[in-house]
């Protein structure tokens, strides 16, 4: 766990990544929240980046779950108002959490929320997957995807480039309890947290399903939301070349929180 400290700060962003990828990828995004007077608190998820245990592999979507609510934790030692920011399967990761507790939080960021795959794997490939999940669920395969799908950012690809962190493979429970994960987003809605929550979804995204995020806000029902969709932006709106105006857009709806 990353904990960047501000003196005077006014509040403290909780920043969850997404799946394949590892904290240190939101370093450049942390120090933006922190130039604008916030604290900062992320870290690497289970079985990803640096984090102890097996990488590519989870037993639990839970596991999530307990370590985003440990950094909540962490973030109420501040006695400052904190936000959550959480993209594609941290997002995904996020919603369950807001299902399942009460956070003492002012306010969520949805960035590009895994709601739904935009390109899932083939139905035999899926009945094969379940079988391997009960008798040999450690099991694990090439994922799919594609690091120009992610991002317009040239910059942003060479970096990734060769990058040791980043997962190539994931276990066959872990993707199926990424399903399992998105099913209960769906089936639990009606206990998410009613906290203001942004929903901050690429236009032209390559990666997570849009349309799913769209049903899965147009069935959300608290007191505040709001959806915002970035055209032509790919799947990482705040790498994308459209980083500056996305960034200022999500500042506004936590300053109108404070």
């Amino acid at each position: 766990m990353k904990h960047i400290t501000v003196k005077g700060a006014k509040g403290v962003v909780v920043i969850v990544h997404g799946a394949f990828e590892h904290s240190g990828r939101y370093d450049d995004l942390a120090n933006r929240w922190v130039r604008e007077g916030y604290e900062v608190i992320y870290g690497d998820l289970p079985a990803h980046g640096e984090y102890e245990g097996v990488k590519g592999h989870i037993d639990r979507f839970e596991e999530y779950l307990e370590e985003i609510s440990n950094w909540v934790e962490e973030a109420q030692k501040t006695n400052l108002p904190i936000f959550l920011l959480a993209h594609s399967m941290g997002g995904l990761a996020a919603i369950r959490l807001l299902e399942e507790q009460e956070l003492p939080i002012k306010a969520v960021v949805l960035s590009s929320p895994g709601l739904g795959i935009q390109n899932p794997p083939p139905k035999p490939l899926q009945v094969v997957a379940k079988g391997l999940n009960i008798v040999a669920p450690k099991l694990q395969l090439k994922g799919n995807l594609n690091p120009e799908h992610v991002t317009r950012n040239t910059s942003v690809l060479q970096r990734d480039h060769g990058d040791r962190l980043m997962l190539k493979k994931v276990s066959v429970r872990w993707y199926k309890e990424f399903e399992k994960g998105i099913e209960l987003a769906f089936r639990n809605i009606d206990k998410y947290q009613n906290v203001p929550t942004l929903v901050m979804q690429a236009g032209d995204d390559k990666i997570v399903n849009k349309d799913a995020t769209q049903k899965w806000f147009n069935s959300l029902h608290i007191h505040e939301k709001f959806y915002k969709e970035w055209e032509g932006l790919y799947h990482e709106i705040f790498n994308d070349p459209e980083q500056d105006d996305v960034f200022q857009y999500a500042k506004s709806f936590l300053e109108m929180h404070l």
